[in-house]
């Protein structure tokens, strides 16, 4: 049985539960009389909106619990991957996890956002996760900034991406690289190396893990949090502090 099919059952007994519950509510009169479940629900109908409310919630907490006791499985990799680029203190009190994708517009207008929030709080360690499913330039980009993480300048290539005005391609992606004074021949090498590629596949397999469906997504002390708001971002670092 399919999520689907398992969804409509559920939501089927839902709905004669709640006139069930509409027939012992409304069915006995002073006169005895019965009332029948169609009478019931055109009487109260809001009972089945509400339910069906609640039941819709119950499903997104308990999805929101099975992601949580995914990520809690995997918290090493999420936020202290000796491979993943990241600034900060190593050991910092709070861990705050970027999921992302260079080609993707809500990411581009998170990054100001953010990038305010990371120059603000110097004592908290910001993990940078690439992923490259929106296009070619997605994975160009990818390679690009990793390959200047091996340069120790991983946040100068990432911030100049994501600042570019222009559209980027592998040549732009090269000319931001070069603009940041990296050694183009080893760039040249790492992006074209096993270990940045399955680097970015290993980000790819951790976000399938813990279902990272979509980007933005941050995870602050593994939980998640989505949202294009710096000050959200800053609050529930406050709150782990």
């Amino acid at each position: 049985m399919n999520k689907s099919s398992s969804f409509f059952i559920s939501l089927a007994a839902l709905v004669l539960s709640v006139a069930a519950l509409g027939l012992c509510l409304f069915g006995c009169h002073k006169n005895k009389e019965t009332t029948s479940v169609e009478e019931a629900l055109m009487q109260k109908p809001e009972m089945v909106v509400e339910a069906i409310k609640k039941y819709e919630q119950n499903m997104r907490d308990q999805a929101a619990a099975e992601v949580q006791k995914l990520v809690e499985a995997n918290i090493g990799e999420l936020n202290n991957d000796a491979a993943t680029p990241f600034v900060g203190p190593e050991n910092a009190k709070v861990t705050v996890v970027e999921f992302f994708d260079y080609s993707c517009g809500y990411c581009h207008r998170l990054f100001p956002e953010l990038k305010s929030v990371i120059e603000a709080n110097p004592d908290v360690k910001f993990v940078f996760k690439p992923l490259t499913f929106l296009s070619d330039a997605s994975v160009a980009a990818a390679k690009g900034s990793l390959a200047a993480s091996k340069q120790g300048k991983f946040l100068q290539m990432h911030n100049a991406l994501f600042g570019s005005q222009e559209r980027l391609t592998v040549e732009k992606i090269r000319a931001v690289a070069e603009e940041q004074g990296l050694d183009m021949a080893k760039y040249d090498a790492d992006i074209a190396s096993e270990e940045i590629a399955q680097l970015i596949r290993n980000i790819s397999t951790l976000a399938n893990k813990i279902q990272v469906n979509g980007v933005p997504v941050l995870f602050v002390n593994g939980k998640m949090l989505q949202t294009l708001d710096g000050n959200d971002i800053q609050t529930a670092i406050n709150n782990n502090k």
